[in-house]
């Protein structure tokens, strides 16, 4: 059992950076995916960028260029700056660490980004 607690969000005006945090209760060295998905009011949830084990890193469109996942093992803790925020960026974004048999969420951390 791994519990996930984001922190970092806030209100940005666009042209804006933050830095989330995800703060895990145990290892997240063994999952082999952890990943920060976004979600707007009456929106699907998305994936936003993702980390593999094996160090692969994935972005999608919308923030490549803009937006850096990285992790910390020893501290058990994920991140996700965001530079250059849009409006469009404003979303509840979600901490997610996964392997086979396991899939475990934070609790979500809102971004607001004004025009």
């Amino acid at each position: 059992q791994v519990q996930l607690v984001e922190s970092g969000g806030g209100l940005v005006q666009a042209g804006g950076s933050l830095r989330l945090s995800c703060a895990a209760s145990g290892s997240i060295s063994s999952f082999n995916y952890i990943s920060w998905f976004r979600q707007a009011p009456g929106k699907q949830r998305v994936l936003v960028a993702r980390i593999s084990s094996g160090g692969s890193t994935y972005y999608a469109d919308s923030v490549k260029g803009r937006f850096t996942i990285s992790r910390d093992n020893a501290k058990n803790t994920l991140y996700l700056e965001m530079n250059s925020l849009k409006p469009e960026d404003t979303a509840v974004y979600y901490c997610n660490v996964w392997k086979v048999g396991y899939d475990y969420w934070g609790q979500g951390t809102q971004v607001t980004v004004s025009s």
